[in-house]
């Protein structure tokens, strides 16, 4: 029996070596075959996909990277899968990389430095050819690891000045900021700001919020309306009752996220109270179904799918050695006026 299918049968996988059996030609040209170099004749192409199909083979991407010493996976860090958010920019992460022959390896954090910290020690042992991880703020070994590890890094959402690190984003401070001076040119002067999850971005727009009211001398701790829980809906909805409720009353109210904002004009149609006459409602990253609701949700549009592209081919300059222009990529923001406020 051939060596190659005893070490197929006792794996049970089929090798590489089996399907050079098959096809009647040498591993190496099996390799060439299924990368697709141009030097392997059309018919032994042919006849090796013809044998790999028969014999259902699967490549070992695994196998491939020890032998090359070239991976062809990229680890991507994201807090959370159930956020549209992160779906959009995975989306653009996943539309650059795969035609460049790269695979994603997705590992959620759920806002967790320490499984951050454990998923980033997995993934490494995977050797990827490059890494793809949300946000500046993390843990000192965190930022070890990655700098220890030698591979490409790129973060996501955010920017920096620093030289050493490679990010696209925009200025989640700046864009709270802009918002928060779009209600005050309205008019408005008691302004609350409501939050949840709690994450580093989201205390980025308190505190570009913040910074306005404080500006204006409009600041008071009473209309920060703050919670550790998760973002949702219901606790939009929740959090409105309890703000509208509070005296004296406010004239807008500045959600950090577009869920909590969609939660909260279902609680004042249940409550019957108008909006924006009442009180105005805002919210951030304009979310699907924000420009549906009742009365259509102003907001800050956030480009999540062009953050993963950008990313992700700074991400390929980096892992072929190609020049990158620039470090840190700002691809700015939105402010999406509608009848909210």
């Amino acid at each position: 029996m051939p060596p190659s299918l005893v070490r197929s049968r006792a794996t049970g996988r089929v090798t590489l070596a089996d399907v050079a059996g098959a096809a009647g030609v040498s591993p190496i040209t099996v390799s060439r075959a299924l990368r697709g170099e141009r030097a392997v004749d059309p018919e032994l192409v042919a006849r090796v996909k013809a044998a790999a199909l028969r014999l259902g083979y699967v490549p070992d991407p695994a196998a491939r990277a020890l032998a090359s010493r070239h991976s062809t996976h990229v680890a991507l860090l994201i807090p959370m899968l159930s956020n549209a958010l992160f779906v959009d920019l995975l989306e653009g992460v996943q539309r650059t990389l795969r035609p460049a022959g790269y695979q994603t390896l997705i590992g959620v954090t759920h806002y967790d430095a320490g499984e951050e910290e454990q998923l980033l020690r997995e993934q490494l042992q995977h050797r990827p050819a490059g890494l793809l991880v949300t946000g500046l703020d993390r843990s000192a070994t965190t930022r070890a690891l990655i700098q220890a590890s030698g591979v490409p890094c790129v973060h996501l959402m955010e920017t920096s000045q620093s030289p050493d690190v490679h990010c696209v984003g925009f200025s989640q401070a700046d864009a709270a900021a802009a918002l928060t001076r779009y209600l005050l040119g309205l008019g408005h002067r008691r302004i609350a700001f409501a939050a949840a999850q709690l994450d580093p971005r989201t205390l980025q727009r308190l505190d570009g919020w913040r910074r306005e009211m404080k500006a204006a001398g409009l600041h008071a701790p009473t209309l920060e309306w703050v919670n550790p829980a998760p973002s949702s809906l219901a606790l939009g909805g929740t959090m409105f009752e309890q703000i509208v409720a509070h005296t004296p009353p406010v004239e807008a109210i500045f959600f950090c996220n577009d869920d909590l904002a969609q939660g909260a004009l279902l609680a004042a149609l249940r409550l019957g109270l108008p909006v924006p006459q009442r009180v105005a409602v805002a919210g951030f990253n304009d979310l699907t179904g924000s420009d549906q609701m009742l009365p259509p949700l102003t907001t800050v549009r956030t480009p999540r799918a062009d953050i993963g592209t950008a990313a992700a081919r700074m991400l390929l300059a980096l892992m072929r050695g190609e020049p990158v222009p620039t470090t840190s990529i700002d691809v700015g923001y939105e402010l999406v006026v509608r009848q909210s406020t």
